[in-house]
């Protein structure tokens, strides 16, 4: 029995020290909360590059790739086309469970880091993420190039909810490294959560992940936490209040 335990501990020695880099990163804020006056700012994200013994000698250049996700939720891109000289919508695309925001950085081009295969694999840049779709009653995701797709990462990156940036992020010495991750004012309430990919001379060397988290505060948290509490409660006194609203203004502007 010893003799066997020995041997599966030298067995496994070997796995455990070839781990060669891992990554310590960092958040300037892990909690942002939004206010009634709220109009976006930018976390920075700072980390380094821990080597080990295990870690090749001429390893001396490093590629970064940061992917920023928002909490997911079921979106729909509409087509519409001007038909006797009014603009109808005549298709649509249900995009499923897809992140809110989504924003990929990294120290240099897309391209320039990996393969297309591997890039493919790990998603790296716009067109490699996986936006799953409705199509004609089946699931999955379709060539980069497909309309629906462009225009609905058109209009999100219109907002500042999608971005990719191929120089956002700096390496401050050949181990360190910094990022911003700009929040528009208009940014989804929820948990972000943030993958750091690790490259070396194309090849994936290691990754980790951190996350923040985006909350309202004051009457905004109120308004919501009762429209998501008590659904029928607060429609009646939304109603209500624009019928108050409705009576005041027909007193006010009346005319005699």
């Amino acid at each position: 029995m010893k003799r066997a335990l020995i041997a599966a501990c030298l067995l496994l020695a070997p796995c455990t020290a070839a781990r060669a880099e891992r990554l310590i990163v960092s958040v300037s804020n892990h909690r942002v909360t939004v206010t009634p006056n709220y109009s976006g700012e930018e976390l920075v994200l700072f980390g380094s590059v821990e080597k080990d013994a295990a870690t090749p000698a001429d390893r001396t250049a490093y590629d970064l790739v940061v992917t920023v996700m928002g909490p997911r939720a079921d979106m729909v891109t509409r087509r519409k086309e001007r038909t006797f000289g009014i603009w109808i919508n005549t298709d649509y695309r249900q995009f499923l469970q897809v992140p809110t925001y989504l924003a990929l950085f990294a120290n240099r081009p897309f391209d320039a880091i990996t393969s297309p295969e591997v890039a493919r694999r790990q998603q790296i840049g716009l067109n490699n993420v996986l936006l799953t779709q409705r199509v004609s009653g089946d699931f999955g995701d379709v060539v980069p190039n497909d309309v629906f797709r462009s225009a609905f990462i058109r209009l999100r990156t219109q907002h500042g909810l999608y971005r990719e940036d191929g120089a956002a992020v700096t390496f401050l010495t050949p181990t360190l490294f910094r990022t911003g991750i700009p929040l528009p004012g208009e940014v989804p309430i929820g948990t972000y959560q943030v993958e750091i990919k690790l490259f070396a001379n194309g090849a994936l060397v290691t990754k980790t992940e951190t996350a923040f988290e985006i909350v309202k505060v004051g009457f905004e948290q109120f308004v919501a936490t009762s429209a998501r509490q008590n659904g029928f409660g607060y429609g009646l006194v939304t109603a209500t209040m624009a019928l108050l609203t409705g009576w005041l203004a027909s007193i006010v502007f009346r005319k005699d």
